[in-house]
């Protein structure tokens, strides 16, 4: 399936290439990959081993439309817009750090979340409307010089989570956490291995910086929240344990490589 959707996104841009200049819009192809922090039910909230052990990898190709086509200068959104069409793949392993596990007690619960494991595969499409205070052409026409942005956009997100542990099968009381028990938005544990469809809201910045005439390179700071709470496998009842109350999010940081498609 991932391979079929980059097969789909490079046909796409070859095809629509020439259509979106008839129109003074260019393409911009771009690859990116970085560690990512998957912010999730694992863990202990707000603390740092579970925000460093909870990472992963991704990686993305991008394809963004410009407006300020071949020197041609415009008005303002012309000048300070791009959209950015982005087809990414991450995968982290998940793991529940702090207090609860790294404390001395050999209590069963403390064993039984100690023992417990997950992970989950993403794959996201979607679009966002970039803003950079500079003009483009400005930063088009320099020479090693960086062009800050912001972005907003949403995306359509395929996941795989699995949850486990190594005691045995999930979802009886000698292998599974109490909390992980009680029915919780329509499942009938707060646990599930499955794979769905997920909509997310982005929100990026960052910054390029021109490396050639036709190319740039890419540092970008992402957040994405999830329309759910699945997607690391794990959703204890929200209104017995408030501390599980938010979605999973991820905070994702890459380096990219940006080639302009026009003059």
């Amino acid at each position: 399936m991932i391979k079929l959707k980059i097969i789909t996104l490079v046909v796409f841009i070859g095809l629509s290439n020439n259509v979106f200049a008839q129109f003074g819009i260019s393409h911009e192809l771009g690859v990116m990959a970085g560690p990512l922090e998957f912010r999730s039910d694992y863990g202990q909230k707000d603390n740092e081993k579970t925000n460093t052990g909870n990472l992963g990898y991704g990686i993305g190709i991008l394809d963004y439309f410009s407006f300020s086509y071949r020197n041609n200068r415009g008005g303002f959104f012309t000048e300070h817009f791009r959209i950015r069409n982005e087809l990414s793949y991450s995968k982290t392993d998940l793991k529940h750090y702090g207090k609860w596990v790294d404390n001395s007690s050999n209590s069963l619960g403390t064993k039984q979340l100690r023992a417990m494991y997950g992970s989950s595969q993403l794959v996201n499409f979607g679009s966002q409307l970039e803003f950079s205070p500079f003009a483009i052409h400005d930063f088009e026409r320099s020479n090693h010089a960086f062009g800050p942005y912001i972005g907003l956009g949403a995306q359509v997100s395929y996941y795989k989570a699995i949850a486990a542990s190594t005691l045995g099968e999930l979802g009886t009381p000698s292998t599974t956490y109490p909390k992980y028990l009680v029915p919780s938005d329509g499942h009938p544990d707060g646990f599930s291995t499955e794979s769905k469809f997920v909509f997310s809201g982005v929100a990026n910045i960052g910054t390029r910086y021109k490396l050639t005439p036709m190319s740039d390179l890419l540092l970008n700071f992402q957040i994405q929240y999830f329309s759910s709470d699945w997607v690391d496998g794990l959703n204890p009842n929200k209104n017995i344990y408030k501390e599980n109350a938010g979605n999973d999010s991820i905070v994702w940081l890459t380096l990219g490589y940006i080639y302009y498609l026009d003059n």
